[in-house]
């Protein structure tokens, strides 16, 4: 699988085979949720798996002293219940050091430097911290002759909270480290499924010829929550879900969907096609966003027969903060003028899934009866991200039988889990080893980010002006009734997921 995925993505399919090099890798904030739900586990795995040299070290960055004990034990409790074996566990542990420091103090920062010593390991610094944290980290790392000429910075999203923000932190970062070296992470992008479009569009002829407006009628893209605040009720009430969310993953997967063929599979040409789709979107300005915009917030309701709370009463106070949107974009480009592209995120919705449904256009005339068929359904391609991820063709089919002749709609279906052997490594497995080895296709340029922001900021805007209030959905729904009639006022409907 993995071999497979490489391949979508690079001229040749070797990378995952390429011997990854002796490295030292700093996580700051290594207490964090992020550092203990996915990239301890992650580096644990790709330790498991012999694809970390031995020497390799994970520095994990806290700031009080009962953490440099207790990190380990952390992360040992959390690999145990991810299923790792206490020889692996323990194996990882090895290489895990522990450094406390405090980021926004320069003083602090020579114990970083005499851990890391002085050897000519890669070097490469993942900030898992909130956005106001990236500039003084940077700084401070330089200040302090820490970095390398190889050194690498990874910044987690979001990046910023608006284009303003967004171009500070750049500008400070390419003041001490080149765009080759700056890793802006957004983990949807290491996903299998989502590499693969590329392979999907670009490796099969029958779907190239037919992705345009001569052929698709419509695409759809969701990336639904069942879980609300969690632990990120302090960043979540300030962000919303257009920052937390539509602003980096929806955009990304947009653009793999929209792109044009790159001239090659390497990073700077297919963040160059990117960049042009984002370019391309047309804006939603001013009172445009009442017609093509829905903001929500959940309120209390069910999910899986049990009662969960609305969004101020996990807040604990009364909030304007979008807990979903769903937007109607267009992309004004030659192959997609025309073509609606619908997007839908949210927390506390009725199921857990992302994926892309492509609708294609139905055929012209029927020459089934009445008695065949009670209507053509248009040929639908879902591409899965989650779970059960994979691709499902829906085709009309003839009900076998030698009386009248009956055509219904089926599935053709192919998930990872079945069509393929190989275990699919998660995302930031793939993401980080990929910063290591200095690959940095699946990593946004900040041309794409600040694009972007470019695109969101109107639309944030008019929200202030003309939507302050978000409409109201019950948990376990599929969203606001105003995000179903967004698309069936076009005579269209949401392709809400059969996961069995």
């Amino acid at each position: 699988m993995d071999a497979i995925a490489d391949g979508a993505l690079r001229p040749e399919s070797i990378p995952e085979r390429t011997p990854v090099p002796p490295f030292d890798l700093v996580i700051f904030g290594a207490g964090g949720d992020l550092a203990m739900r996915k990239l301890f586990p992650a580096l644990a795995q790709r330790s498991r798996e012999g694809v970390l040299p031995d020497e390799s070290r994970i520095l994990g960055i806290v700031r009080k002293q009962e953490d440099v004990e207790g990190l380990p034990k952390q992360i040992a409790k959390r690999l145990a219940d991810e299923g790792l074996s206490k020889s692996d566990v323990q194996a990882f542990l090895h290489r895990v050091t522990v450094v406390m420091l405090d980021a926004v103090k320069p003083e602090t920062y020579g114990a970083l430097k005499q851990a890391l010593g002085g050897n000519g390991r890669v070097r490469s610094f993942y900030l898992s911290t909130p956005p106001d944290l990236f500039i003084p980290i940077c700084e401070n790392l330089a200040a302090a002759d820490i970095l390398t000429p190889t050194s690498r910075v990874i910044l987690e999203k979001p990046l910023g909270r608006d284009l303003a923000s967004a171009r500070e932190i750049n500008d400070a970062v390419a003041r001490i480290l080149p765009e080759d070296r700056t890793y802006r992470i957004d983990h949807y992008l290491g996903k299998e499924t989502v590499q693969n479009l590329l392979v999907l569009r670009f490796a099969n002829t029958l779907f190239e010829r037919s992705w345009s407006s001569r052929d698709i009628d419509n695409v759809q893209i969701t990336v639904a929550e069942t879980v609300g605040l969690e632990s990120r009720a302090g960043y979540y009430d300030k962000a919303g879900h257009m920052r937390d969310m539509v602003q980096n993953h929806l955009m990304q997967l947009l653009t793999l969907f929209a792109i044009e063929p790159p001239n090659m599979l390497e990073a700077g040409a297919v963040r160059d096609e990117k960049i042009k789709v984002l370019k391309a979107l047309r804006p939603i300005v001013g009172p445009d966003v009442q017609r093509y915009t829905v903001r929500g917030q959940y309120v209390a309701g069910q999910i899986d027969g049990q009662r969960v709370p609305g969004y101020a009463e996990e807040l604990g106070h009364l909030s304007s903060t979008e807990t979903f949107v769903a937007l109607r974009c267009e992309i004004d480009t030659w192959r997609w003028a025309g073509v609606p592209i619908y997007l839908r995120t949210g927390k506390r919705m009725a199921q857990r899934y992302s994926e892309i449904a492509v609708t294609f256009k139905p055929v012209p005339h029927s020459i089934f009866g009445a008695g065949s068929c009670d209507r053509l359904d248009a040929n639908r391609l879902v591409i899965r991200l989650q779970p059960n991820d994979g691709v499902q063709l829906q085709l009309m089919m003839k009900v076998p039988g030698s009386g009248r002749l009956k055509v219904v709609p089926r599935q053709l279906d192919l998930r990872y889990s079945t069509a393929f052997d190989e275990r699919t490594p998660d995302a930031y497995e793939r993401l980080l080893t990929d910063v290591i080895r200095g690959d940095q296709t699946l990593f946004m340029h900040r041309d794409e980010v600040e694009q972007a922001w470019t695109w969101v900021d109107p639309i944030i805007a008019g929200w202030h002006d003309y939507s302050p209030h978000p409409h109201r959905y019950a948990a376990g729904s599929w969203g606001p009734s105003q995000a179903i009639g967004l698309i069936e006022r076009e005579g269209r409907s949401w392709a809400d997921p059969d996961l069995v």
